[in-house]
């Protein structure tokens, strides 16, 4: 008799879901290669970005030059640097990016999902902390295509009465 409360009890948690959950949820290994990288890819509008990040002193590099040199203005950089402030790990990772296409905004935005992404890989205890800023999220906004008869995506020609 005991027997079937017990499995009645199981066949209850297993109907609202509550036996599957704790089954299926593993903590997240860190994936890191030989070299002890993390590698993301980010993207954002038409840029890509390949990233890498291990511990070191915070040095950033993007496509063979630093951060100030590729990314000049400051809002830029600042945008670079925010994953690592929400984490509360500044300073204490080196950042190895390439990226391709888009512009200067779009490949800044492109290294920042990366190095978000990486460093989750890297540390999965910080998801936490960059989900909630969405910064795991890629902002899938892209430009809309020109159509045919308009002058712009949406934009029509001039009305002429005459």
């Amino acid at each position: 008799m005991a027997d079937e409360i017990k499995s009645l009890d199981d066949l209850k948690s297993a109907v609202s879901g509550e036996a599957a959950v704790a089954e299926t949820e593993a903590p997240r290994e860190p994936q890191r290669d030989s070299l002890g990288r993390a590698y993301a890819t980010g993207k954002r509008k038409d840029a890509v970005a390949r990233v890498w990040i291990k511990p070191g002193s915070g040095k950033v590099t993007v496509n063979g030059k630093d951060i100030n040199a590729y990314f000049a203005r400051p809002v830029l950089q600042m945008i670079l640097k925010q994953p690592f402030q929400v984490a509360n790990v500044e300073g204490q990772f080196d950042v190895m990016a390439t990226v391709a296409g888009g512009g200067l905004s779009g490949q800044a935005g492109a290294v920042k999902h990366g190095i978000s992404k990486a460093l989750q890989l890297y540390e999965p205890s910080l998801r936490g902390a960059l989900k909630a800023a969405g910064f795991l999220t890629r902002d899938s906004r892209v430009v809309e295509r020109k159509k045919y008869g308009k002058a712009k995506a949406r934009r029509s020609f001039q009305f002429s009465k005459r």
